[in-house]
């Protein structure tokens, strides 16, 4: 005798599992053999001009099949430079806002010296500063908004890399958060 409830909630299992699937973090930033590039279309983001160094340094060195990215900062927000400090005049999520523009601007960065997201095959490292006072704790929340950045454009495995957070008494110009990064590039 057939169970007339049992195709329903067949059906029911396989649509919630398709759902699951399709929303898991793993999936994020679209499909999972989308390149960065078509990540970026997909996340509507725009990335920002390079702004070149008013120091002796360079924004990026290439040797062999890394990149090297130089620190970087949140850049412009509405024409005016984005300031503040975690735990005085920015909270966790202005902080994790400022990270994530970070992002763009490493992005920005990277893109310009090897042409095309598409030819990073994974994030290496990251180095995150957070101007923070010195009772403020938690520098790897602040962060999280790059590296969940990293993990939109280049997926779960390559866009997570090894990490540090760390608080600082002051950054430059005082920016809230300044990244370093290092990816590794198709030769």
């Amino acid at each position: 005798m057939k169970c007339k409830w049992c195709g329903i909630v067949t059906i029911s299992l396989a649509i919630s599992l398709g759902l699951l699937a399709a929303f898991h973090p793993a999936n994020a930033g679209g499909a999972k053999d989308a390149s960065p590039e078509a990540r970026l279309r997909e996340l509507k983001l725009e990335l920002p001009a390079v702004a070149k160094p008013k120091n002796a340094y360079v924004t990026a060195v290439r040797v062999g099949d890394l990149v090297y990215i130089s620190g970087t900062g949140p850049g412009n927000v509405a024409g005016k430079l984005l300031t503040g400090r975690l735990g005085q005049n920015m909270d966790i999520p202005q902080g994790r806002n400022a990270a994530r523009l970070v992002g763009l601007q490493v992005l920005a960065v990277l893109k310009e010296n090897v042409g095309s997201l598409d030819n990073v095959e994974r994030l290496v490292k990251t180095l995150g500063m957070v101007n923070a006072t010195s009772d403020f704790k938690d520098h790897p929340k602040v962060i999280n908004g790059f590296s969940d950045l990293m993990v939109e454009v280049f997926g779960e495995e390559a866009g997570k890399g090894a990490r540090s957070a760390v608080g600082v008494n002051s950054l430059p110009d005082g920016i809230p958060v300044e990244i370093e990064a290092i990816f590794k590039v198709r030769k």
